[in-house]
């Protein structure tokens, strides 16, 4: 069992030794344990001191790529070294590197396949009252879009099995937290959160710069994670709705056209008229998204099984000695929809 512990980095050089230095040499059930650097274009000593502190892999975005990028480039990296489990920490010494074992238990016992640190926000003195309030109305709606309970889904510290990094395609520009959650959900991915500390904030977010901009980028991802996912769901009852508020001003001008008076309430027919064509426009888009969002499921399809293939191929697996492999694919095709 091989465990690889990726940690995205940009100007880390500060706190990239405390944070290597702080990573587990071994834990029961965990034959190799490496770590993987990904630089996202860092312009200090990031990528000398990790070569230096002899980190097993090192991958370099040429230019500065964004967090989510960063993130998928690295499970991309992990699996291609043969990672059976994947642990994401932060480079800025955020997370105690001490309950890795923490992470990655669920995964060896079978349990789950993504593990969550829940940094427990509501009792972390280092969060603000508004951002506990903040993290906690979150989570909250993300786990409703995910259909899983995740006390704190905004935390970057996480294990994922190697099964469950191939069924996760980042597309995200800004974060990839929110957007895994809901598409592990979507997929029937088994999610758990263990209870992780967190050491003292060495610096502030590089991620956003204002908080309202973070909510706005962040209410931007999960809407469009989950439209991926239930594209029929969003567009039809934004349609409906339209429908139905575009419903009362038409019903209005009947009221006053029988009446005679119809001539001077022509801006309600105008108005109703609208909103009903939007609506309709808006179911249309509904179908078709629906279409789109199964032709995506399936491209996801193969995609999962040329990474299976792949990884038989690395194992040299004999064709009678994949049965499993096969079933796993089967239950993707399930939980796919499909």
């Amino acid at each position: 069992m091989k465990l690889i512990i990726q940690i995205p980095c940009f100007n880390e050089e500060a706190t990239l030794p405390q944070t290597l230095a702080d990573l587990p040499r071994s834990i029961n059930g965990i034959d190799v344990i490496e770590t993987l650097i990904i630089d996202d274009g860092s312009t200090d000593r990031t990528l000398e001191i990790a070569r230096e502190l002899g980190v097993d892999h090192i991958i370099r975005n040429k230019q500065n790529m964004g967090l989510a990028r960063t993130f998928q480039r690295g499970l991309d990296a992990c699996m291609d070294a043969g990672a059976d489990i994947i642990v994401n920490t932060d480079g800025d010494n955020q997370y105690v590197g001490g309950d890795v074992p923490k992470l990655v238990t669920p995964i060896l016992t079978g349990e789950a396949d993504i593990v969550i640190g829940d940094r427990r926000p509501a009792d972390n003195p280092d969060f603000s009252a508004f951002k506990r309030s903040l993290q906690k109305i979150g989570s909250g709606v993300v786990s409703s879009m995910a259909g899983v309970h995740v006390p704190d889904s905004v935390s970057g510290f996480r294990a994922i099995s190697r099964d469950a990094a191939r069924q996760i395609n980042i597309v995200s520009a800004f974060s990839y937290t929110t957007e895994m959650v809901i598409q592990a959900g979507k997929r029937g991915i088994a999610m758990t959160s263990v209870p992780v500390s967190t050491n003292p904030q060495t610096r502030q977010s590089r991620l956003f710069k204002s908080m309202g901009g973070f909510i706005g980028r962040s209410a931007t991802t999960m809407v469009r994670t989950y439209a991926m996912y239930k594209p029929l769901r969003v567009f039809f009852f934004t349609g409906l709705a339209l429908s139905v508020v575009g419903a009362w001003p038409l019903i209005r001008f009947l009221w006053f056209y029988l009446q005679g008076a119809g001539a001077g309430h022509v801006q309600s027919l105008v108005i109703g008229g609208a909103l009903i064509t939007i609506g309709a426009v808006c179911f249309m888009i509904a179908l078709i998204a629906d279409l789109i969002a199964v032709n995506r499921q399936l491209l996801e399809r193969v995609l999962y099984r040329i990474g299976r293939m792949e990884d038989q191929s690395a194992n040299n697996c004999k064709p009678g000695d994949c049965q499993l492999d096969q079933a796993d694919a089967q239950n993707f095709d399930r939980k796919s929809g499909i």
